[in-house]
């Protein structure tokens, strides 16, 4: 997307660029990783939500913490893959999909 010069405002991709870096680049990568760790706790908070689970009664179906839950969903821990499907599957009842892409 370009920016558009008559009234300096810029399209949200070029606004990521300037402030994290372009992909490729340490500080653009870096961005993209933790922005992908980001959706991660999203997609369970709202799972849990959608379930009207709490965080201690999600923690205690797949074997966690509530705290453990808490912090994946505000972005504050990383998460194991086998972790994460354990929360998936036993604490929310659904199939996790993973894809690659270039």
């Amino acid at each position: 997307m370009k920016s558009n010069q008559s009234n300096n405002l810029a399209s949200w991709d070029v606004h990521l660029d300037k402030k994290y870096g372009k992909a490729g680049t340490p500080t653009g990568d870096k961005y993209e990783e933790e922005f992908e760790n980001f959706k991660i706790g999203v997609l369970i908070q709202e799972a849990r939500k959608q379930q009207n689970l709490t965080q201690e009664e999600l923690a205690a179906k797949c074997g966690t913490t509530k705290n453990y839950i808490s912090r994946i969903e505000n972005n504050a821990s990383d998460i194991r893959l086998s972790t994460l499907t354990r929360i998936v599957r036993e604490g929310l009842g659904c199939h996790l999909k993973l894809s690659l892409e270039q």
